[in-house]
């Protein structure tokens, strides 16, 4: 189990436990001279630097087993001209609720100064899905750089047909504030 993801099991279990105890302590009985004290007084928060499970404002596509967006590849390394490369726990930062994974602290650097410009197009979902209206998952190892954008892909097949294909674009940019609205998050 990775760090990020073991830290939020141990917190979200924290809160549980907690509100376990809240819920026991105003349902016990009133009536004693003591009065109740909410268990949460004394309790900590949720540790600092955690996302909230889930992210209501999450977009990105996330690999539901690990939680790590593009499935744990570095996204700048798709701009170094040698191909994705997979990140390392070494290397996470957490951006907008998402577990990011790097290749070096300096890949890490490079995306915390510009996520725009590494992030994929579409939160990563393949763009082909999003011009035919639905969120398609996709396979990292599957992408295109397209002016200064990076698209990922679910099959070569796609990737080959957006390629050719120019006005694909176009609609999936029309479409995807509506697939956006049917992202589980």
């Amino acid at each position: 189990m990775k760090a990020a993801t073991r830290r939020r099991w141990s917190a979200t279990c924290a809160g549980i436990a907690i509100l376990f105890l809240v819920v026991s302590m105003t349902s016990a009985n009133t009536t004693s001279a003591e009065p109740v004290v909410p268990a949460s007084t004394g309790a900590p928060g949720l540790p600092a630097g955690l996302p909230s499970l889930p992210a209501l404002g999450e977009v990105m596509q996330r690999d539901l087993r690990t939680g790590l967006a593009i499935n744990g590849f570095d996204p700048v390394s798709y701009r170094l001209g040698n191909g994705p490369s997979a990140g390392l726990a070494d290397h996470e930062l957490i951006h907008e609720g998402i577990v990011w994974r790097f290749a070096s602290q300096a890949n890490l650097e490079a995306f915390r100064d510009a996520p725009g410009v590494y992030a994929p197009a579409f939160g990563g979902f393949d763009p082909t899905g999003v011009a035919n209206g639905v969120a398609v998952e996709s396979d990292p190892s599957q992408y295109a750089i397209i002016g200064s954008r990076l698209f990922l892909f679910r099959s070569a097949e796609n990737r080959q047909r957006f390629l050719q294909g120019a006005a694909l674009l176009a609609q999936a940019e029309d479409r995807w504030k509506s697939v956006l609205r049917f992202v589980a998050r």
